[in-house]
Order: C-alpha cells, then structure tokens, then sequence
C-alpha cells in the first residue's frame, strides 16, 4: 500500500512538473487538426515524432546526432581550454585584468553569427569554420564566468591561508581553483547552451550532415514534420548536455547543496 502512494506521489509530482509541457504538445497536436492552425506549416507531434523513428529506422539520426555532437564538443571543448586558464589569470592578476579588460569587452559584444561570414573567409566552408563559430559562442561564458568566479572568493580565506604560511601557488590550488569551480562550471553550462544555439547557423553553409543541417534542408524541401523533428532533437542534445554537465557539477563540488 505504501509503495503505491509512493509511486503515486511520484507519478503526480511528474505530471505537475511538466504540466505546462504537456498542455503544449496536447494543443499542438488539436489545433492543427481542427483547422485553427494550417497542419502544412506547424506539423503536429505525432507526425513529428513519426519523422524521428523514420530518421532512425534508415540509420540517419546517429550520423546526424553525431556529427553534430562533435561539432559542439571541438568549440566548446577548445572554449574552456582558452577561457578557464586566461579566466583563472585575469581574475587573479589586476595588471593584466586592467590590460585586457576593453579589449574583451569589445570582442564579448560581437555576435557569433555576426563573424560567421569572417570564419568562413579564413577558414573555408569546411569543419573548421564550424567549429570556430562555435568556440567564439561559448568561450565568452565560460571565461566571464570563470574571471567572476576568481574574484568572488572570500579574501579572508585567502589571508588566513597565507598568514598559516602557505605559498601563493598553494593558496591558489587549495583555496583560489576549488572555490572559482562552481562559477566555472556554470560557465561550461551556459558556453553548451550557447554552442547549441549557433549549432543551426554553423551546419547551414557548407554541411551535409548535422542535426542544423537538417534543419535548413527540411526547410528548403517543405518538409516540416522532418524540420520540427530536427528542432526537437536539438532540444533534446542540449537537455542531455546540461544533464550530463550538472551530473560532474555535483560531483566535483560535493560540499554544495542541490536541488533534487
């Protein structure tokens, strides 16, 4: 009996959560049947998903997943080993914070998609490009957050370490790295949500595969079951992202409370 309520509060707190979702997909998949909403431009969630099984029963969603995923993991990945060491170094050293701080503050305003044509000058209309617009999104996040993270560390902490007579490059690596890695995974997170978003603009030139590919040639084709299909799943990649992330996130800072 107990273990009935149990999976009965459970089952309820599941619906609650995603309420607002589930009445979404309920409309979309009414209005357009009952005409209020042309079906040829919005699709609907059952053709939507059916495109996906499609996708994958002919063996073209991993190719597309995964190219796409290696895509993100190069810029974002080459993001955080440009963004937290120069992050770590701006934050703790003001001469060079006082140095830089224009020059980033000019290049953080650019927008990615605003350099895409520059990327595609230098570096052609091949994987390179498309993974330097990429790197370009997510490197800001990351390095703000991490400079942010340096700075906000308790000085008090770090006067009681030196005044025990620690070094400075130990009061950095106990004191200074553990307390700036909340800020500079929250960095992380929000550098993969924005190599997510510029994903789409990244595979529109020159790709042949990718979730953003797909995206773009549905379109072209009016084929709008297949275009919310690869929209979905892009929705899905970055979902899983942020899961795998907050799952090393709780790891590596243990002492730090979440929420269930």
């Amino acid at each position: 009996m107990k273990l009935l309520k149990l999976i009965g509060s459970k089952l309820y707190l599941l619906i609650f959560s995603n309420l607002l979702l589930i009445i979404f997909l309920v409309l979309w998949q009414i209005l357009p049947q009952i005409g209020v909403l042309k079906e040829n431009y919005t699709s609907t969630p059952t053709r939507v998903l059916n495109s996906i099984v499609t996708l994958q029963q002919n063996g073209q969603l991993k190719v597309h997943v995964l190219i796409s995923l290696k895509r993100i993991m190069f810029g974002l990945g080459i993001a955080i080993m440009v963004a937290v060491p120069l992050g770590l170094f701006i934050g703790r050293i003001k001469f060079l914070e006082s140095l830089l701080d224009s020059f980033l503050q000019f290049f953080r305003q650019i927008s990615a998609l605003a350099l895409f044509p520059v990327f595609i000058l230098f570096f052609g209309i091949g994987e390179t490009s498309k993974v330097a617009i990429i790197f370009w999104a997510s490197l800001w996040p990351v390095l703000i957050n991490t400079i942010s993270g340096v700075k906000s560390v308790n000085p008090i902490y770090i006067k009681s370490v030196l005044t025990m007579g620690s070094g400075k490059f130990m009061t950095f690596v106990k004191v200074i790295l553990p307390a700036s890695i909340p800020s500079i995974l929250t960095g992380i997170k929000l550098g993969s949500a924005y190599a997510v978003m510029v994903l789409v603009a990244a595979e529109m030139i020159g790709a042949q595969s990718g979730l953003g590919f797909l995206v773009n040639n549905s379109q072209e084709i009016f084929n709008t079951s297949l275009m919310y299909g690869a929209i979905v799943l892009l929705s899905i990649l970055g979902i899983l992202l942020n899961f795998i992330l907050t799952f090393f996130e709780k790891k590596l800072v243990f002492w730090r409370k979440f929420d269930s």
